[in-house]
């Protein structure tokens, strides 16, 4: 692998503004390729807000002490799934990022590699 070639697959695959920017993890995270994985975070984020706002209501109308506990235990759960959507969600995100960096390392350890070569060829010499 040489010199140009490793260049331009750093310019292809890392781009150094890209990286700490919560904007571009937002534009990274909603493009065509994601959309599976938006539409399944969303649909289960909305269901579990609803089913979590139902239950907080039927919760103060109830008079049964059963009932009560049955909606509050139900809505710490469909809370507690939101959340998690939240952080699967999260992970999506940062997970292109992660990608470009194990790259960038790649690419790193064989022009380490190519050095290295280089050096024993020369002091064999």
């Amino acid at each position: 692998m040489n010199d140009e070639e490793m260049k331009k697959i750093l310019a292809e695959s890392y781009e150094e503004p890209r990286e700490d920017s919560l904007v571009t993890l937002i534009k990274d995270f909603y493009n065509w390729k994601m959309l599976s994985t938006i539409v399944l975070v969303w649909g289960w984020g909305l269901a579990c807000c609803g089913a979590a706002i139902y239950c907080g209501i039927r919760f103060f109308q109830t008079d049964q002490i059963q009932s009560q506990i049955m909606y509050a235990t139900l809505f710490v759960t469909f809370v507690l799934w939101l959340s998690l959507m939240k952080i699967f969600a999260w992970q999506m995100i940062h997970r292109k990022g992660i990608k470009r960096e194990i790259k960038r390392l790649e690419i790193r350890i064989a022009e380490l590699h190519q050095a290295v070569i280089e050096k024993i060829d020369i002091s064999s010499k």
